[in-house]
């Protein structure tokens, strides 16, 4: 019974946000909350993978390298190598976990406080590489990318090209969420498979696991190796919306929201990111009136409500994280 009841509440979601909101956008003629609403899924996407490592008891400050690193890695394909923006997505992805397996495996070995280091710093590292390399265009970066191309199948049309739209914002804000969607039904089985499991072992008691015969840096390596795909793959579409990438495009701070989208929505929840990316920068948003009161007043709200809800905003309509929210 609990099952197709989230079965219906995903589906109820997915219309909400497919089909119902941009009839409200188009109803309205704002046609500009397409590009923030695309933001704030790319922004989720991410943030579900800083959340995956939170499962394991492990603290990500540096997705946004692996954000930075994923735009990268699909502008090359694309503007130089002419690849099609669609397999450059998923391709994306295996490189940033490339990347995060070869961090991982030694690091992840160690205390949980090493690896926070080491992500604290790697999104500046990613940054620097960036405005080093010549492939990358340094602090220049790369302008003028793109829009995606058209999707064929035996000669059928799936996909439009998107330089024929008229209204490409439309379209790319279906890209995202049908992403952001797949995303989170993709963690929601991965928590509730026995890798999830494991994952939630190790969040628990890391001693007790292994002493019970489990792989312990294997898992955690697993783990930041997923963490660091979601974050390749918003970077990549986020370079073809933005048709550019910049190295300042990923900085520390955006390391610092992913933390914080997943404790404002809950780490006890799989919904967790969406909801905290959603609150936080909408909330951002409506502040701006306040001027240069607008950082005081959002720091404090924040603080306050991570002290009054410390299992996130779902908690006021879950009472049981480790059960219902999972």
């Amino acid at each position: 019974m609990t099952s197709t009841i989230k079965g219906l509440g995903a589906m109820l979601l997915a219309i909400v946000l497919i089909v119902i909101v941009p009839l409200i956008l188009n109803a309205t003629g704002r046609y500009d909350l397409y590009y923030t609403l695309t933001l704030i899924s790319l922004l989720s996407i991410a943030s579900a993978g800083v959340w995956i490592t939170f499962y394991i008891g492990r603290i990500n400050i540096g997705q946004a390298a692996y954000a930075l690193i994923g735009g990268y890695v699909s502008a090359i394909l694309v503007a130089t190598y002419g690849w099609s923006f669609w397999w450059t997505i998923p391709v994306a992805g295996l490189v940033c976990a490339g990347v995060a397996i070869v961090i991982g495996l030694p690091i992840l070995r160690l205390r949980g406080v090493y690896f926070a280091m080491v992500t604290l710093v790697s999104t500046e590292v990613a940054r620097l590489s960036a405005l080093a390399l010549p492939i990358t265009n340094g602090a220049k970066g790369m302008v003028n990318l793109p829009l995606p191309g058209s999707v064929s199948v035996f000669g059928l049309t799936i996909v439009p090209g998107f330089a024929t739209l008229q209204n490409p914002r439309y379209a790319f804000y279906l890209v995202a969420v049908v992403t952001m969607l797949l995303v989170f039904l993709a963690v929601y089985r991965l928590v509730h498979s026995r890798i999830g499991k494991l994952f939630a072992a190790l969040q628990q008691n890391e001693e007790l696991a292994s002493s019970m015969g489990v792989n312990i840096a294997g898992l955690r390596i697993i783990a930041y190796a997923i963490s660091s795909f979601l974050g390749g793959i918003a970077g990549a579409i986020f370079s073809a919306i933005s048709q550019s990438v910049y190295p300042s495009s990923f900085t520390t701070a955006d390391s610092i929201n992913f933390m914080l989208n997943c404790f404002l929505g809950g780490l006890g929840y799989v919904l967790g990111p969406l909801i905290g990316t959603f609150v936080l920068r909408f909330g951002w948003e409506l502040l701006f009136q306040a001027a240069q009161y607008q950082l005081l007043i959002y720091s404090v709200l924040l603080i306050a409500v991570i002290l009054l809800l410390p299992n996130g905003l779902l908690s006021l309509i879950r009472t049981s994280p480790s059960k219902g929210g999972r």
